[in-house]
């Protein structure tokens, strides 16, 4: 009878040390190169200023401008999230690293957490020079009904979109190549889907339903409802609906996450074969 595999030594300190230790590169490795910093802000405005041109060529309202340069700013959390914490694993293992992280005595949940809280403060201070960029390149205009509510919808919206990333890295590492396909696919449909250039409302409203699974799609219109004055007409729910359902979508990610990492994990010890790299 083959023996159970022993459980990891799992512990609160453990956990907060493996967090730490894997958000430390991220946060050093993001300023060692100060290209990547061209790359992430400037090449950006160039879709930014499209869709600005646009739709002061259309004669729309001027919120739209602010519309399209919060999005904007948005996007470079959801490609950290595509390309940073979705593939994670499956680059790891493309490297040869992820036999490491599956006998390292600490859960694969606290690694990819940690990479999480590395790439958010990058990505954030990205996300704040594109936003300062557009205020003084466009001449928008901010108008935050309340920090509190918008620092509270900015940490669930990370929370659950984080969570979402952490999830799909076990899909990605389960179905190989062919999840890889897919993530290039959903690339330009999430940016259409989640409302990232327009408000969402603007959708027929079960297409904007089934969109809100995305978190981005409900925090991006929640924050716009609050920093535009312009906002609450434009938004697709009320700010209190869109919070609930970032808080229900936070839990299922991150329990869902749970499961699929610990399962991933269960597969790679029992067959041994999935820190192969697969074409």
């Amino acid at each position: 009878m083959r023996a159970k595999p022993e459980a990891r030594p799992y512990g609160i300190r453990r956990f907060l040390q493996t967090v730490i230790a894997r958000a430390y590169p991220r946060l050093i490795g993001a300023n060692r190169e100060p290209t990547w910093l061209f790359f992430d802000v400037f090449l950006p405005l160039l879709s930014i200023c499209a869709y600005v041109f646009v739709y002061r060529a259309i004669g729309a309202p001027e919120a739209y401008i602010g519309f399209v340069v919060m999005g904007g700013a948005m996007t470079a959390f959801w490609m950290n999230i595509l390309w940073s914490m979705s593939t994670q694993l499956f680059w790891e293992r493309e490297q040869g690293n992820l036999s490491l992280y599956i006998v390292a005595p600490t859960s694969l949940m606290a690694i990819l957490l940690g990479m999480a809280l590395g790439g958010i403060l990058a990505t954030t201070l990205r996300s704040l020079a594109i936003l300062l960029l557009g205020y003084w390149v466009f001449n928008v205009q901010f108008v935050v009904s309340s920090f509190l509510a918008l620092f509270v919808t900015f940490t669930l919206t990370m929370v659950s979109l984080y969570g979402l990333g952490m999830m799909t890295s076990s899909l990605f590492l389960l179905y190989g190549r062919a999840a890889w396909h897919l993530a290039h696919l959903a690339e330009e449909p999430v940016f259409l889907l989640s409302g990232f250039y327009f408000p969402v409302k603007s959708l027929n409203f079960w297409v904007a339903a089934v969109s809100s699974l995305i978190p981005l799609t409900l925090g991006l219109d929640a924050m716009r409802q609050l920093v535009f004055s312009s906002g609450p007409l434009l938004g697709f729910l009320p700010i209190p609906m869109e919070l609930l359902v970032l808080v229900i979508l936070s839990v299922a990610f991150i329990t869902g996450a749970h499961f699929l990492l610990a399962y991933t994990e269960r597969l790679a010890v029992r067959e041994g074969r999935l820190t192969e790299s697969k074409t």
